[in-house]
């Protein structure tokens, strides 16, 4: 007799569960796949995951909404096979698809507490993978079904664990609820696990190292942290004999600020050398290419302030993965993963003959760009509430709320809902460290001088009529620091000059930018 596997709402469940659970969690169509498994039973929300001032540790309620109305149905549908049912390969898929997120949503807070919590005797940490391992033989090893993915227990546990820290460490780290913040944690996420979490999984889980990622944003935008996010969330196999990871040694992060260091410096910090083969190079060194592990990341920040010399072996690095320390003929590997920053206009250094084109496109397989403060409060104005709260809870602890108060009063006051905060975040940071000091904040206006570069596309004919217009506007209200008295000198609508603001030229006028 023909026993059914799947019912029609079953099937429908189902596939948005699988749909939910292989999405970017970070992109707004998460919470539509979250509609979609639910129903009526679906609670309204925020349309993007980011932390809330008011529970920042808070779960989303539809997550657990639809852990609670899958476990049992996962039960049913494993008995229904042991009892002979025959589906066809997609509903099995679907039932693989469903047991994997139904094991990682029960497992998620053991991942948690031994990843963040306090467990951290490295012994004892992974020993759950015996429970995690009996519910797997229960739901997946069935006599006489084969189901059509081979499924390994080993590796899905350490792609688990993966999933569950390059989660909190976005979430976490890359904080605001505007979409600009949502679309830079859903692009973070990317470049972990790339657009496709089934082919991730299958092969590319291994060689992503092999991919060097470049983000570009306006100075003070969180480029560091996108980078920190990256490098700590790569994938680490898991010893089921041993019981551990070998992350707490091999997930490493080497950051090199290029802009703080002379040339010689930058490439001895990078290649390492010899004795001998400049002043003062009084031993052997090795260099962070060289020393970083194969889990590693070695980070280049400002990129863009880069010797054209070191470019050249820069690039070779990228394409060979090797390279030769200073003053040695002896060829070493680098096994790790490059990732660098830059806040200067890459396309206009390769006009100018100071950055090397064939590196730029080496770089830019994978690329990230950061926004700036003026683009998230353009989506979203109350963000800079939350962020004012962040700061504060960063650096004066229990006194939080009540400095976040008067940094908020203090700005109403002085600064209005318009200023454009052209050193972004680490500006606004020096805001409320200010306030807290002193109860004061004094902004400098001058602008920088990057005029040149814009005078020189408008003489080449480079610009279109309506890039003209964002650029010059932008110009002007970075003097005036006021939409509407930009609006007056241009004779415009306010709302046009709102609207034709361009965040990156902003940030690159203010003072101190690249």
């Amino acid at each position: 007799m023909y026993m059914a596997f799947l019912s029609a709402a079953e099937r429908s469940f189902l596939r948005a569960v699988s749909q939910f659970a292989y999405c970017n969690p970070f992109l707004p169509e998460h919470t539509e796949f979250e509609r979609a498994a639910l129903g009526d039973d679906f609670v309204e929300g925020e349309p993007v995951w980011s932390q809330t001032v008011e529970d920042p540790e808070r779960p989303r309620a539809n997550v657990w909404r639809i852990f609670e109305r899958l476990a049992p149905l996962a039960e049913q549908l494993r008995d229904r096979l042991r009892a002979g049912a025959s589906p066809r390969e997609p509903d099995l898929i679907l039932y693989e698809d469903a047991i994997l997120h139904l094991l990682y949503q029960r497992y998620y807070p053991r991942f948690y507490e031994a990843g963040f919590g306090t467990a951290r005797d490295q012994s004892g940490r992974w020993r759950f993978y015996h429970d995690y391992l009996a519910d797997w033989r229960c739901f997946f090893e069935l006599d006489g079904v084969r189901l059509p993915t081979h499924h390994e227990p080993r590796h899905t546990f350490a792609c688990f664990r993966q999933i569950q820290r390059a989660f909190d460490q976005i979430f976490r780290d890359i904080i605001g609820g505007s979409i600009p913040a949502a679309r830079l944690r859903a692009a973070i996420w990317q470049s972990v696990f790339t657009h496709d979490m089934r082919r991730y999984r299958r092969t590319l889980y291994e060689r992503m190292g092999e991919f060097a990622t470049l983000i570009t944003g306006p100075s003070g935008t969180g480029k560091e942290l996108a980078a920190r996010a990256i490098a700590q969330s790569r994938y680490v196999p898991f010893d089921d004999r041993k019981l551990a990871f070998a992350d707490d040694e091999t997930v490493s992060f080497f950051p090199i600020n290029i802009s703080a260091l002379s040339p010689t410096l930058v490439e001895s910090e990078l290649f390492g050398h010899r004795r001998g083969s400049f002043t003062g190079a009084i031993g052997d060194r090795k260099g962070w290419l060289e020393t970083c592990p194969a889990l590693g990341s070695v980070f280049l920040d400002e990129l863009g302030d880069l010797d054209p010399s070191i470019q050249v072996k820069l690039l070779r690095v990228i394409e060979t993965r090797t390279f030769h320390p200073v003053g040695d003929t002896a060829s070493r590997q680098f096994r790790g993963k490059l990732i660098a920053a830059t806040n200067r206009n890459l396309a206009a250094a390769i006009r100018k003959g100071a950055f090397r084109e064939d590196l730029y496109y080496r770089l830019c397989s994978d690329q990230i760009a950061t926004p700036s403060l003026a683009e998230q409060l353009a989506a979203r104005p109350d963000v800079l509430n939350e962020l004012i709260v962040y700061m504060a809870r960063r650096v004066a602890g229990a006194e939080a709320e009540e400095l976040a108060k008067d940094v908020t009063a203090w700005i109403e006051r002085n600064l209005g809902p318009d200023y454009p905060w052209p050193g972004n975040y680490r500006e606004l940071e020096q805001c409320v460290k200010n306030v807290l000091i002193r109860r004061d904040y004094r902004p400098s206006r001058a602008a920088a001088e990057p005029i040149e570069e814009i005078t020189h596309d408008f003489r080449a004919g480079r610009l279109s009529a309506d890039e003209m217009l964002s650029r010059y506007c932008t110009v002007v209200y970075r003097q005036t620091g006021s939409y509407e008295e930009t609006a007056r000198r241009l004779q415009i609508d306010r709302r046009t000059v709102k609207s034709k603001i361009d965040a990156g030229l902003l940030a690159r006028l203010s003072p101190g930018a690249g």
